[in-house]
């Protein structure tokens, strides 16, 4: 099968601060857009001013485009685009196991390693949701945030081409995700090429459906635990 092509983005070498900076805002960019969320996104607008310049113009471009649109309107465009399209799925352990019986173990990863770092993931929502990942990213100084988000580098690029497919502005804040983050290599692109063309699973044969997450079995002091 001849796959399609994706747009390609150059990886930014950042600052901790400056990476820190951006995973903060395109954590509170991805989520529901509600009116206590919404406004946050000045103080977004405000602390993306200092990063990069192809960084702040993701950012930006989103900020304008949202700036535009209604509560209602963003919030029910935000519905349509996330909650109904296969391919733009905020969960990343989607991309690997799809719905399959496999998905139960790949979420119980996330929690090991979220409770290896001294982290408590939020009851209220599942582990592998892009914006609490990047707020962990974010916030926690363990390397085993940086290790969720790329051995799930294959999902965010699926995620990426699929909003950008269907013009969506939230294309931008994980474009912003994308050059945050260390270079693909083309194993991992092409894995993307092919979800992007054939879509998450639906069967788990032969199936890496945790992608190259490694194991956590202990678990670091909880004094650090988010509440």
């Amino acid at each position: 099968m001849k796959l399609l092509p994706a747009r390609k983005v150059a990886a930014l070498h950042l600052s901790k601060t400056d990476a820190a900076i951006a995973h903060m805002a395109a954590s509170i960019l991805l989520d529901y857009p509600s009116e206590e969320r919404r406004a946050r996104f000045e103080v977004v607008a405000e602390s993306v001013t200092r990063l990069p310049h192809p960084l702040r113009s993701a950012f930006e471009s989103f900020l304008a485009a949202a700036d535009a649109m209604s509560r209602q309107e963003l919030e029910m465009h935000f519905i349509q685009t996330f909650d109904l399209k296969r391919k733009c799925c905020p969960y990343l352990s989607y991309y690997a196991a799809g719905d399959t019986r496999r998905r139960g173990m790949a979420l119980v990863r996330f929690v090991e390693a979220y409770r290896a770092a001294g982290w408590e993931p939020a009851a209220d929502e599942l582990p592998d949701y892009l914006p609490m990942v990047l707020e962990f990213s974010a916030l926690s100084d363990s390397p085993i945030a940086g290790e969720l988000l790329s051995s799930h580098r294959d999902g965010i690029e699926v995620l990426r081409t699929g909003l950008e497919t269907i013009g969506s502005p939230y294309a931008h804040v994980v474009e912003a995700v994308s050059l945050s983050l260390p270079k693909i290599d083309e194993e991992t692109r092409q894995r993307y090429l092919a979800l992007v063309n054939e879509g998450p699973p639906v069967e788990t044969v032969g199936l890496t459906f945790l992608g190259n997450l490694a194991p956590f079995g202990a678990t670091a002091p909880r004094e650090g635990a988010r509440r």
